[in-house]
């Protein structure tokens, strides 16, 4: 089989063919969110394949008689690299909730909290679609090295950040690493084995995203309680280096992953560029008017309305050019006008979004109000990461033998918002039994639910699109990250002042703002303590609101999605019965 070097450039408004690089692509998007393939979808009937599925399935098997793929030892270290590397970036996600009480001593706030999570997600979710052109595009190996050497860049400036200001930059620099990270991760695998022991090897990197939520948090409170919070940062270098040097000397890329070939404009023009930066640009807009509505300036302010009108005014240029794009454009129009698409999307950005907001300020709860050091802060935190993990295994092993989706993202939502709830119930004094039993019950929820708008997208869309709309998926899901954490550390602060002024009038609100949140028992006289706790738990429990009024709207929104079934039979092209 001819490499395909001479692969012709998809125009406006067209599908991106179905070469064997793009097959190999369309299988890493299916396994990127470590779904089976039986959960995929394909014909109209179970009996009935359609001729463009065999095809696809002649084209794949073809593909895979011609490929010379590593094997033994230099199998073994690569497949390795790739699970450090996507260690690190789930670890990356986890890791710093535990430490971000005792980084806000440091640098003496509370008013950036929602930027270490919303900086990274925002980075992360506008260049998703970007790196998977990238690989398109560019050289496979070498693109993968440098989103390795972008996401150790963010870490080093994070590591050393000497301000709030330089750890959120380090947090965006990161995100654009991550995004190129975990896609490149999976589209190696694909080169790597063959389609039938690409499965096991797959399983591979998303038990490593499982182990990672697992120990993040305890990782995180030993590295903030015994060396430094820094560390969180640190110990993604050697690691991370690691794998770049396995990669470098045993991967080799093969023809079938050679670059499209095209003009270095279109490339560029490929990339999206105006997208990202619109994108970016209504995230920082809408990100400072909810930080600074309320604290900073009130929220019928100039500044402020001037904030919202300019993120409403860039979310309507994006949404222009998205729709103007057509198949350059990150959210491909042909693709969100999918009804299955569209209402899996916004369900998406909804669930993610109340799940970081949970992970972000359960520590909060327990190291500000209980005391708890870092390392308990963790441990008491894995009830709701076990429950999730668990949950997300059980759930794609349901999908898997029944074909049915449904249950578990109504269900899943449901239990999610039921999770929720109870999490608003907590008070200062309530009992281990409650927050365990609290958190295990909301991650089964979240757990559930968060994978299967992944299965219904790759269910809903041809093979030929599978890449394209798993990163619109993603995209969807980090931006809800972005937003949500963000709002909801608006909603936090505002409430906290808001109780504070109401309960205390001489407590000084700048004092208040800027103390850590550890440290709000050392900065406040003895009398104004319990009305500044109260304030903290007031704050606490509208993030907890907030989580449930998302679930919730995931949970209707899923109503919505098409009833139909996901034949199981369907491995190399799938379908809707």
């Amino acid at each position: 089989m001819a490499a395909n070097s001479d692969r012709r450039v998809p125009q406006d408004g067209e599908p991106a063919s179905s070469s064997s690089s793009t097959l190999a692509d369309d299988h890493v998007s299916e396994k990127a969110a470590g779904y089976p393939s039986s959960v995929r979808d394909g014909g109209k009937t179970k009996d009935k394949r359609s001729k463009e599925d065999e095809v696809s399935s002649t084209a794949a098997a073809d593909v895979a008689d011609d490929v010379e793929y590593p094997s033994g030892i230099k199998l073994g270290f690569i497949v390795v690299a790739l699970v450090l590397g996507v260690f690190l970036l789930s670890l990356d996600m986890t890791i710093v909730a535990t430490a971000i009480p005792k980084i806000t001593d440091e640098f003496r706030g509370l008013d950036e909290v929602g930027w270490y999570a919303a900086a990274f997600f925002m980075t992360a979710g506008s260049t998703q679609s970007t790196w998977g052109k990238i690989y398109k595009y560019f050289p496979l190996k070498l693109s993968f090295l440098i989103a390795i050497a972008i996401f150790e860049l963010g870490s080093v400036i994070c590591g050393a950040a000497p301000s709030a200001e330089a750890l959120i930059a380090g947090r965006a620099v990161a995100g654009v690493g991550a995004a190129g990270l975990g896609s490149g991760a999976y589209t190696i695998v694909a080169f790597s084995a063959p389609p039938r022991k690409r499965p096991a090897f797959t399983g591979f990197l998303g038990a490593s995203c499982g182990f990672a939520s697992v120990v993040g948090p305890l990782l995180g409170g030993v590295f903030t309680d015994h060396v430094s919070w820094r560390w969180c940062f640190y110990v993604n270098l050697p690691v991370g280096a690691l794998s770049a040097l396995v990669i470098l000397i045993f991967f080799k890329t093969p023809r079938q992953a050679a670059p499209v070939q095209a003009p270095l404009l279109e490339k560029l023009r490929q990339m999206d560029p105006l997208g990202i930066v619109l994108m970016m640009g209504a995230t920082v807009a809408y990100i400072l008017a909810v930080q600074y509505g309320g604290v900073a300036h009130a929220w019928d302010s100039s500044v402020v309305v001037g904030l919202l009108v300019g993120f409403v005014a860039i979310v309507a240029a994006w949404a222009g050019l998205q729709w103007c794009q057509g198949e350059r454009s990150m959210v491909p129009p042909r693709l969100i006008s999918d009804r299955t698409n569209l209402v899996m999307s916004l369900v998406s950005f909804v669930l993610a979004g109340g799940y970081f907001a949970v992970i972000y300020y359960i520590p909060v709860y327990f190291q500000s109000l209980h005391g708890a050091s870092p390392t308990m802060s963790g441990v008491r935190n894995l009830p709701l990461i076990i429950a999730v993990t668990a949950s997300t295994i059980a759930s794609g092993a349901f999908v898997s033998a029944t074909g049915r989706y449904q249950p578990m993202l109504i269900g899943g939502g449901v239990v999610a918002t039921v999770g929720a709830g109870l999490l608003y119930t907590l008070e200062l004094d309530s009992p281990a039994g409650a927050w365990i039993g609290y958190q295990v019950v909301a991650g089964l929820g979240w757990g559930a639910s968060f994978q299967t708008p992944m299965i219904a997208v790759q269910g809903s869309v041809s093979t030929k699109d599978l890449a394209s709309a798993t990163g619109m998926l993603l995209f969807f899901q980090a931006i809800g990250g972005a937003y949500i954490v963000s709002g909801a550390q608006a909603a936090f602060v505002n409430q906290m002042v808001g109780h504070v002024t109401k309960n205390a009038p001489r407590v000084d609100l700048r004092t208040l703002i800027l103390t850590g949140a550890t440290e709000i028992r050392h900065a406040f006289p003895t009398d104004q303590q319990p009305v500044v706790i109260d304030g903290y738990m007031s704050g606490i429990k509208v993030v907890f609101a907030m989580c449930i009024a998302a679930t919730g709207i995931a949970s209707l929104g899923s109503l919505a999605t098409r009833w139909n079934k996901l034949q199981r039979d369907k491995t190399a092209a799938g379908g809707m019965a």
